[in-house]
């Protein structure tokens, strides 16, 4: 994305505080060496609030912990209503024809949808310093697989590319991995995008 347009898009859409941005960071952080497994499987979950034990999950779970701890917003009552107002917006890879509360916020494209719709997409770049503190990530890794993951605040060996928090199968890590694979998505939760998301969170 261009400067001025980048310059453009945050004058009408102001990014959440930096510290709160730092709060998601460090939630995500937490979750390094007590997130120890990597755990797909499909578990029937409390709703609201609904989570796997705290030792497994999958990228997801990173995402949504963080959030939950970060923010107090809960990812999968925020994705179950909003496939309920607009269950055809969401991707139909499962042949679902309704919503599930105990799957649909684990999975890496339903949150790029919801992340969309809540107004945080931008410009895919492979230009690290477009990448800010707390933006979410995506990307298709070998055997068409989606992965999603949190910007850190810290920077590699080289000091030319953010790390990222993510959990891509063993455990939740820190790495440098921001363009070890194609991006598919690249997101920044505004100030606009987090109300219309808490608004579906009460």
């Amino acid at each position: 994305m261009r400067a001025g347009l980048l310059a453009f898009f945050l004058l009408i859409a102001p990014p959440v505080a930096a510290q709160d941005m730092g709060a998601l960071v460090m939630a995500a952080r937490a979750q390094v060496g007590v997130t120890v497994l990597y755990d797909g499987a499909y578990v029937a979950l409390d709703y609201p609030g609904g989570d796997l034990p705290a030792d497994r999950g999958v990228c997801t779970d990173v995402i949504i912990r963080a959030f939950r701890a970060a923010w107090s917003l809960d990812l999968q009552r925020v994705v179950h209503r909003d496939m309920q107002r607009a269950f055809a917006e969401y991707p139909a890879l499962w042949e679902l024809d309704a919503p599930d509360a105990n799957i649909d916020h684990r999975r890496v494209p339903n949150l790029q949808a919801l992340m969309r719709r809540a107004g945080a997409g931008l410009e895919i770049s492979v230009n690290p310093s477009d990448y800010l503190p707390g933006d979410l990530v995506s990307w298709r890794l070998p055997g068409n697989l989606p992965h999603i993951g949190i910007v850190s605040d810290r920077m590699n060996a080289d000091g030319n590319r953010p790390l990222i928090l993510h959990n891509i199968g063993g455990g939740a890590q820190e790495d440098d991995l921001l363009t070890s694979f194609p991006i598919t998505g690249h997101y920044r939760i505004t100030t606009e995008a987090l109300k219309w998301m808490q608004a579906l969170d009460r």
